[in-house]
């Protein structure tokens, strides 16, 4: 095998398609991506959330049983300090559930603080710069 193996797309499901788009896109700075046959998708970057939600037919390729609106728990990195996702959070209205904790992340130690999406999803955003981290 050559390379490191990364996540491409993960499948989230809403219950409202206006109301979530709203929110990853305004909160979460995701491109929201029409594709053919009503799907769409939340893009960050070369990553994206494929979304299942009302009305679509998705077809057998799914989990079984399949992801439900509010099943989902995703971690997604912040390229600030944790002071910054608080004040982020708190000019979208977002409630803070938890945090800011210190966490164990794909790149290491963070600190992560969690929220939830408009179906309950409980999301994290995870901080890798420690404040000696900007002091360089």
């Amino acid at each position: 095998m050559r390379g490191v193996i990364r996540l491409d797309h993960c499948v989230i499901a809403v219950s409202d398609w206006d109301r979530s788009a709203a929110f990853y896109r305004d909160v979460l700075g995701a491109e929201v991506v029409g594709h053919p046959g009503g799907r769409v998708a939340y893009r960050f970057g070369d990553q994206q959330l494929n979304v299942h939600g009302p009305g679509l037919d998705v077809g057998a390729l799914v989990a079984r049983p399949p992801v439900a609106p509010g099943g989902s728990d995703l971690c997604f990195s912040w390229p600030g300090t944790v002071d910054e996702i608080l004040d982020h959070l708190r000019r979208h209205g977002v409630a803070v559930e938890t945090g800011p904790v210190d966490r164990d992340g794909g790149r290491g130690p963070g600190r992560s603080v969690y929220f939830r999406d408009p179906d309950g999803s409980l999301l994290e955003l995870i901080s890798y710069r420690c404040p000696l981290d900007l002091m360089s």
